[in-house]
């Protein structure tokens, strides 16, 4: 059943958009992430344009950012307070970035913007998911204990300290700050909620226990988010609900299947297979990106 999509322009299975959702629900339930990372490029590669996917697949991770944090409510694992000044640089991000956003859509530079930054982000973080969980294989099969985070670090000497009691830290404002601004960027440019580069950071750098990490994290990315879309939706009027409704029902049971799945496999292995389908994504990008050239030529040509 084909419906048309009027922001997008193009006309689209519905039942496909359905199975997209709930496959990358099904991931998002397995492995814990909000699947913005994935969804978005998998409607590039559908034809949907890149404005309308970024835009549009903000509510989605609005809706299960919700539900996830709800879940963290009740279990009290969430960092109000560091939630909050991660939010503030989230806030200043997202509108930096749908600036930056609104001026390359001007100049017809947008879509082009948006392919790079997926390649050079997934790119890197595929990799280095993938060696990490190499490692931890091979750390798990040898015996070895886990490694031990370091308790202080250059973040402790910074000024602008605040007293974090959930997280139980003592430490500057400013490298939150500086994490909530770039989420808050990759947020409005990228469509995603930043929680692949977000829960990392606050791991490592900030120095944060993993127990708080992901709801504090989801806390953040619902309010950035929520901006992120209604700053498109004013500016761009990119935001196109049917397509997001849908792909919200895939995404709610495909949740609930990849729950089930998680549950079955060890941490090592979601992680190595995770990494394993960013890198393809990451290549089918790559690979579009580098058969753009004859294209833009063709047209350069008709211009003259």
């Amino acid at each position: 059943m084909n419906i048309y999509l009027p922001i997008a322009e193009v006309s689209v299975n519905a039942f496909l958009l359905l199975g997209l959702g709930g496959m990358v629900g099904v991931l998002s339930g397995m492995f814990g992430v909000g699947g913005g990372f994935l969804m978005t490029p998998l409607l590039f590669f559908i034809g949907i344009p890149p404005a309308v996917a970024v835009a549009t697949e903000a509510n989605q991770i609005v809706a299960s950012s919700f539900s996830g944090v709800l879940a963290h409510f009740r279990k009290k694992t969430v960092d109000f307070r560091m939630g909050a000044v991660l939010l503030v640089g989230g806030l200043i991000g997202a509108a930096l970035g749908v600036q930056l956003f609104n001026l390359l859509k001007a100049a017809g530079q947008v879509d082009l913007l948006v392919r790079l930054c997926y390649v050079v982000f997934l790119g890197i973080i595929g990799s280095l998911m993938f060696i990490e969980s190499l490692n931890a294989i091979r750390k798990t099969k040898a015996g070895a204990p886990p490694p031990k985070r370091r308790q202080r670090s250059w973040v402790h000497a910074l000024p602008f300290k605040m007293r974090f009691r959930t997280s139980g830290l003592y430490i500057s404002v400013i490298p939150p700050l500086i994490v909530g601004l770039l989420v808050g960027v990759l947020a409005a440019i990228m469509g995603v909620g930043g929680g692949f580069i977000m829960v990392p950071a606050m791991i490592y750098i900030l120095g944060m226990p993993t127990k708080v990490v992901v709801g504090t994290s989801l806390f953040q990315i619902i309010f950035v988010t929520a901006f992120t879309t209604l700053l498109h939706a004013t500016t761009n009027q990119t935001v196109d609900m049917m397509l997001a409704v849908l792909l919200l029902v895939g995404g709610v049971i495909g949740a609930q299947i990849g729950t089930q799945i998680g549950t079955r496999l060890k941490a090592e292995q979601l992680r190595i297979l995770l990494a394993l389908i960013v890198l393809a994504v990451c290549g089918k990008l790559a690979l579009d990106l580098l058969v753009m050239p004859s294209e833009l030529y063709s047209l350069g040509e008709a211009g003259h």
